[in-house]
C-alpha cells in the first residue's frame, strides 16, 4: 500500500484551506464554505488541482465528521433551558420552523422535482447552522444582547424539530411504499426518540457513573466509540446515522461529565468535520451548477425574505423591537452543515441527482451573505428606526455567578473577627445558592469585639 501520494494531496488540502480560512476570517466568513470550496477546487470534475484525489479515499473519515457534528449538537442541547421555558419556546421556535419548514416544502412542490425532492428541500432551506450561529454569536459579541436567549430558544427547538425531522424523513427515503412497514419503522424511530430522550432527562445520575473514569485517553475512545456505536444503531433500524449520534449527544450532555466532554470532542468536532465539507466539496461538479443556479437563485432570496419575516415575528412575540428582529433575521438566517447533510442521505437513497449541487451552491452563497449580513444587521435595523441605538440587557450585578465570585472574594478577605457581612447572608437567602450557603455556614468562629458592635455591613 502506498500511501504517499494521497498523504501529500490531502496535507496540501489542508495547508490550502488554512490560508484561505485566514483570508475569510478578515471578512468574517465561517470556515464552512472555506472547506467546500477547497474541495471543489480539489475536485477532479474541475481539473483544477494538479495531484489526483476522490471523495471515496476520505469517504470513511467524512463519516466520523458527520457523526461528530451531530454528536456535538445534541451535546450542546440545553435541556434545563428548554423544559424551563417549554411554553415561550415552542411558540417562538414553533413560529420559526412552521413559516420556513411550510413555505419550504411548498417552493420544493413547485421546483417540481419530487414529493421526497420537495421534503428534503424543505429541510435545506427551512433549517438554520447551530455551529454557524454560535460562532457568530461569540464572534460579533452579541451574547448580551436581549435578543440573544430568544435566538438560542429557537435553536434549542429547531435541534428537538431535526431530531424528529430526520426520523420521518430516513422512513420517506427508504422507498417504502406499503403502509403497516412504514407504520413500524416510524413507530421504531420514536420510540428510540422517546427512550433516548427520556434517558437524558432521567438518567442523568446513572450516565454519568458508566462513563466515569480519570483516564483522559480512555475516556476520550469511550465518548469517541459510543458515538459511533449509536449512529451504527441509528443506521441499522433505519433512523440514520446522524440521529443516532444526536441522540446519544443528548444522553451524554445530561450527565455531568459534558464540559469534559466537551473539552476533546471539540477539537475532534474540528478535524473530522472539516474532512466531511472537504469531502462534500470533492463531490460537486461545477459544471451542474448551471442546471440549479436559478432554484438556487429563488431559494436564497426566499430564506432571506422568510428570515426577516420570522425575525420580526420573533421579536413582537417576545416584546422586543425592530432592531431585535433585524438582529435576530441576521444570525438564524445563516445555513449549513444540516442541509449538506440532507444532501449526503438523499444521494444515498437514489433521489433526484441535482439535490447535491443545489445544496452546495446555496450552502455556499448562505454561508458567505449570511454572515456578512448578521455583521451588519444592528446597523440596518438602527437606520430603519431612526438612527436609535440597540438597548443590550440591563447587567445584573448579582447573578450567580457573579455572587459566587462576589462571596468567595468576601470570604477570602473578611477578618477572623468581624461579623458575617450581612450582604452575602442576603444574597444566599435571596439566592439560595449553595456556594454561598456553604462559605457563609463554614466560614470560622468569629470572636466577638467591643467595638464591633456599633459597626454596619449593610
Amino acid at each position: 500500500m502506498h500511501l504517499g501520494e494521497d498523504l501529500l494531496t490531502l496535507g496540501i488540502l489542508l495547508v490550502v484551506a488554512y490560508v484561505l480560512g485566514r483570508l475569510g476570517k478578515l471578512i468574517g466568513l465561517p470556515s464552512i464554505p472555506i472547506y467546500m470550496i477547497v474541495g471543489l477546487l480539489a475536485s477532479p470534475h474541475s481539473g483544477w488541482f494538479p495531484l489526483n484525489f476522490h471523495s471515496a479515499d476520505i469517504e470513511l473519515i467524512a463519516v466520523f465528521g458527520l457523526i461528530l457534528l451531530l454528536f456535538s449538537l445534541g451535546l450542546e442541547f440545553d435541556q434545563e433551558e428548554f423544559f424551563d421555558n417549554a411554553g415561550k419556546l415552542l411558540i417562538s421556535g414553533g413560529s420559526y420552523v412552521l413559516i420556513n419548514m411550510g413555505l419550504g416544502f411548498a417552493f420544493g412542490m413547485m421546483v417540481g422535482w419530487g414529493t421526497r425532492e420537495a421534503l428534503v428541500i424543505a429541510g435545506m432551506t427551512g433549517t438554520s447552522s447551530s455551529a454557524i450561529i454560535t460562532k457568530l454569536l461569540i464572534e460579533l459579541r452579541r451574547l448580551a444582547n436581549k435578543e440573544t436567549p430568544m435566538i438560542l430558544g429557537v435553536t434549542v427547538v429547531g435541534d428537538i424539530f431535526i431530531a424528529i425531522y430526520l426520523a420521518i424523513v430516513s422512513v420517506v427515503l427508504s422507498g417504502k411504499t406499503e403502509v403497516w412497514p412504514i407504520v413500524l419503522q416510524l413507530g421504531i424511530a420514536f420510540l428510540f426518540l422517546i427512550v433516548m430522550f427520556s434517558l437524558a432527562r432521567w438518567g442523568g445520575k446513572v450516565v454519568s457513573r458508566l462513563v466515569r473514569t480519570k483516564d483522559d485517553e480512555l475516556f476520550t475512545i469511550l465518548f469517541f466509540g459510543l458515538a459511533v456505536l449509536f449512529a451504527g444503531i441509528g443506521e441499522i433500524i433505519g433512523v440514520t446515522d446522524a440521529i443516532g449520534a444526536f441522540l446519544i449527544g443528548v444522553v451524554l450532555g445530561a450527565s455531568s461529565y459534558r464540559a469534559k466532554i466537551e473539552r476533546v470532542a471539540v477539537p475532534l468536532r474540528d478535524v473530522f468535520g472539516a474532512f466531511f465539507f472537504l469531502n462534500f466539496g470533492l463531490a460537486l461538479n461545477v459544471a451542474e451548477f448551471g442546471s440549479v443556479i436559478l432554484v438556487v437563485l429563488i431559494a436564497v432570496v426566499m430564506t432571506f425574505v422568510l428570515n426577516l419575516a420570522s425575525g420580526m415575528l420573533l421579536a413582537r412575540l417576545n416584546q422586543m423591537g425592530v432592531v431585535e428582529g433585524m438582529n435576530a433575521a441576521g444570525i438564524l438566517v445563516n445555513r449549513g452543515e444540516f442541509t449538506l447533510i440532507l444532501a449526503t442521505l438523499s444521494v444515498g437513497a437514489g433521489l433526484d441527482h441535482r439535490l447535491q449541487p443545489f445544496a452546495g451552491l446555496y450552502v455556499l452563497t448562505m454561508a458567505i451573505l449570511g454572515p456578512l449580513f448578521a455583521s451588519r444587521s444592528e446597523r440596518i435595523g438602527a437606520a430603519l428606526t431612526g438612527g436609535r441605538k440597540k438597548n443590550r440587557r440591563p447587567p445584573t450585578p448579582r447573578d450567580r455567578m457573579q455572587a459566587e465570585e462576589i462571596a468567595l472574594v468576601e470570604a477570602a478577605t473578611a477578618k477572623p473577627a468581624s461579623h458575617p457581612p450581612e450582604s452575602v447572608e442576603r444574597e444566599a437567602q435571596e439566592t439560595g445558592d449553595p456556594m454561598i450557603d456553604f462559605i457563609t455556614e463554614h466560614r470560622p468562629p468569629q470572636k466577638k469585639r467591643q467595638d464591633d458592635r456599633t459597626e454596619d455591613y449593610s
